[in-house]
């Protein structure tokens, strides 16, 4: 058995990284198909005012930034369609406030916040059982909701007027897919940071589309792709010591680099 099997704060990471990367997977599919493949940077560089609030009252900062993150996710949604602004300049709006309001909340804060690094570029080593009771949870009900929703969803971020002729309740569906995207990007944060979580949104997708021949193949591979990810970086940021998020997106690259050289060496075979 491996040696880092046996560690507590690695069996914490490795649950809290397969039980993450599965809904974030999921939703990397809708965020690629209705073109919001910042909004997962969005929703946690605005989540840094929930974490001060966390840390300020003395609560697990998680909980402070998946309150923020939801209230931006609602917000961004209804500004998205209530006003004439374009999607890409509320986003910039909104995340770039709650980053300063969460960097003023912060100087309040006495003494200094260790975690806080954590937050920012994510660290295994800080991922407590309190945070996996967090974690696992909201991982599971947001997966499941996902799965039972997934065609509805799917036809939303298509094409919104065949949604709503189908009787979908479009603005309620939207809010429903941006309060999922909000609170998944936020449990990802202490594994890959605010700097890099909207990583797993995009690369296991686009990994998942290089050998993919229909959608259910592409969700089925960026599921796989996305659990071998993050598994695969946590393993190797724990070897080389080095920051999990980083390592993550690093993995992530090269699956990706591998994967589009294989479609493309396929191609000129096929050919």
């Amino acid at each position: 058995m491996p040696e880092f099997i046996t560690l507590e704060f690695m069996q914490r990471a490795l649950l809290a990284g397969a039980a993450t990367a599965l809904p974030l997977a999921l939703l990397g599919i809708f965020v690629n198909a209705k073109g919001m493949a910042f909004f997962g940077d969005g929703v946690a560089h605005a989540s840094l005012a929930g974490i001060a609030i966390g840390l300020l009252v003395g609560i697990n900062p998680l909980w402070g930034a998946m309150l923020v993150a939801v209230i931006f996710a609602i917000g961004m949604a209804l500004f998205d369609k209530y006003t004439k602004l374009r999607s890409d300049t509320i986003l910039g709006f909104m995340f770039t406030v709650g980053m300063a309001i969460g960097v003023i909340l912060l100087t309040f804060s006495k003494g200094y916040q260790p975690d806080l690094m954590s937050y920012l570029f994510g660290n295994i080593l800080t991922i407590s059982y309190a945070d996996l009771w967090l974690i696992i949870p909201f991982s599971v009900i947001t997966t499941i909701l996902l799965l039972l929703l997934y065609r509805s969803i799917l036809l939303l971020v298509i094409n919104r007027e065949m949604a709503w002729l189908s009787g979908i309740p479009v603005l309620a569906a939207e809010l429903l897919l941006y309060v999922f995207l909000a609170i998944t990007v936020v449990i990802g944060v202490k594994l890959l940071g605010i700097v890099l979580i909207s990583a797993l949104l995009i690369v296991p997708v686009a990994a998942g589309r290089q050998l993919a021949t229909s959608l259910k193949s592409m969700l089925v591979q960026s599921v796989i792709y996305a659990e071998l990810i993050v598994l695969g970086g946590l393993v190797v940021s724990y070897y080389l010591d080095l920051p999990s998020g980083a390592v993550i997106v690093l993995v992530g690259a090269v699956l990706f680099g591998v994967l589009f050289g294989t479609a493309k060496l396929k191609q000129v075979f096929v050919k």
